[in-house]
């Protein structure tokens, strides 16, 4: 597996990020960019299904967050995987690495559930004691994805 994390490295595209000056920071920013606008929409959507923001009608509000949380979950995904490809074996090799994307995992998980629930609830205030779970489990998920996500740079 060793052979694979340092083939990714020598991939054209992540010698081209170690060597660029400006390209690795403009990821790095583009992908902190990301991470804040998928946590902002999360916790917004999932603190309107837990009672707040009651004036604003929350199946509307909730539709545009999880747009929002999808196209910032992808931006995250892509710039992440370009930093990535940087240090691939080192960072494959930590377990702080291998925890957030378990979490990730399981928060993507999560976010399937809820939606199931959410559409068969037809979306509306009443969605239930369902949905207020996995909408409590989602704030510790994403935000345990974050504070693994700031470990790793302190870590190896």
């Amino acid at each position: 597996m060793d052979g694979f994390f340092a083939g990714i490295e020598q991939l054209a595209f992540a010698r081209g990020l170690k060597a660029s000056f400006v390209a690795y920071p403009v990821i790095n920013a583009l992908h902190i960019m990301s991470i804040g606008a998928l946590l902002t929409s999360v916790w917004l959507m999932d603190l309107r299904i837990l009672g707040a923001f009651r004036s604003l009608p929350q199946a509307p509000f909730v539709a545009l967050l999880r747009r929002t949380a999808l196209g910032a979950f992808g931006g995250a995904l892509v710039t992440g995987s370009l930093l990535f490809s940087v240090r691939a074996s080192a960072y494959a090799a930590m377990p702080i690495f291998l925890a957030k994307m378990t979490l990730i995992l399981l928060a993507g998980a999560n976010f399937l559930v809820f939606m199931r629930v959410w559409r068969a609830k037809g979306g509306d205030e009443s969605v239930g004691g369902g949905a207020i779970i996995l909408a409590g489990l989602s704030l510790v998920l994403w935000t345990s994805v974050l504070f693994a996500g700031r470990s790793i740079g302190f870590l190896n």
